[in-house]
């Protein structure tokens, strides 16, 4: 006589649970039980608790994510489209706030964030785009991703650029720039010089002379160039294209390379317009290892007002923007789904530190 085997016959048995069959074994409908996973305001709180307790005892994790988006036509997923590395996003303090600001909107909608790079080896060809529901396109993207996104006739919001037919969020980086310009160059300069940022496709520090530069409807620092152009020629200045430094990215390596041969150039500038606060920083840094004195021998000026720029000594001047605020704006411009396409320009302000007083 064989011996009966414990445990595994009946656990192969065993049927997994479904929505149906747990809604059957609680004595509700199936929508009650999605409700109290998926639609907590649709229940009562002890109905509710009644439900998700009885599922843990049974072992049931809630209805299944890829079935409901199938029915729904939703995922629950909002990709951001980054032109810039993965890693930059999370230690530039700009991207960081911006980040923060789409995810407190979002995550109160319980929407989750799909972050896609957009730089060619992580390109959006791996079909990352098909999982959400929208988009967030957070600088501008390589042409061929910008269509890829835009043929998926999903909702989308630009940040810091702009395409026809689509809402957009940004600040008047040109207005800004010339008005921090104006500041800096108002007691007076002899020698004017730009530290810029991603001004065209070369990886390494360089002055702009000769290069051919990216176009100023793709590119906020571009914009900002030109701001600083038109502060100059306002004071009758000039900035030739040999006091234009491009630093290929916002790092404080690079913003010290940049910083310090600018610096020993002759002649030498009294006054350095920044791009960006790290590369002001760095700036600053580079001058009093040269033996100079900020703001006495140059005067520096950043741009973004990270909060580095209050705590250093000297303090920053720099042009304010709001980039949790940003965010935020970008996250509900893009929930609202409008049918006519809204633009919001975010206000700036001047921020006057003891770096160009």
């Amino acid at each position: 006589m064989s011996k009966k085997k414990s445990g595994g016959t009946k656990a192969r048995g065993r049927q997994k649970l479904t929505l149906t069959k747990m809604a059957e074994r609680l004595g509700v409908s199936s929508a009650t039980v999605s409700n109290a996973f998926n639609r907590p305001d649709q229940l009562s709180a002890a109905l509710r608790e009644r439900i998700l307790s009885e599922c843990a005892k049974a072992g049931y994790g809630g209805p299944n994510a890829a079935a409901r988006s199938l029915r729904t036509g939703r995922t629950g997923i909002i990709g951001v489209a980054l032109s810039n590395y993965l890693s930059y996003s999370f230690t530039d303090p700009v991207a960081h706030q911006f980040l923060s600001g789409l995810a407190e909107v979002f995550e109160e909608q319980e929407y989750s964030l799909l972050l896609t790079p957009s730089r060619e080896h992580l390109s959006l060809h791996r079909g990352f785009q098909g999982f959400a529901d929208g988009f967030v396109i957070y600088g501008p993207p390589r042409d061929e991703e910008l269509e890829q996104l835009v043929a998926q006739n999903k909702p989308i919001v630009t940040v810091d650029f702009a395409i026809d037919g689509y809402p957009s969020v940004n600040i008047d980086n040109r207005g800004a720039a010339d008005h921090v310009g104006r500041h800096a160059l108002r007691a007076g300069a002899e020698v004017l010089c730009v530290l810029g940022l991603r001004l065209m496709n070369v990886n390494r520090v360089c002055r702009i002379v000769g290069k051919e530069l990216f176009e100023e409807s793709r590119t906020i620092t571009i914009q900002r160039l030109a701001g600083f152009r038109s502060a100059a020629h306002a004071v009758g200045l000039e900035l030739p294209p040999e006091r234009v430094w491009h630093v290929p990215d916002n790092t404080h390596l690079l913003s010290l390379e940049a910083a310090k041969r600018a610096l020993s150039a002759s002649p030498r500038p009294d006054v350095l317009l920044c791009m960006s606060d790290r590369i002001a920083l760095g700036a600053i840094q580079a001058a009093q290892e040269l033996g100079l004195r900020v703001p006495d021998d140059v005067r520096v000026t950043g741009f973004d007002g990270i909060p580095e720029a209050d705590t250093h000594r000297p303090t920053l001047t720099t042009v304010q923007q709001e980039s949790l605020m940003k965010g935020r704006c970008a996250a509900e411009v893009l929930l609202a789904n409008a049918q006519t396409p809204t633009s919001l320009v975010l206000p700036t302000r001047l921020a006057i530190g003891d770096s160009c007083p």
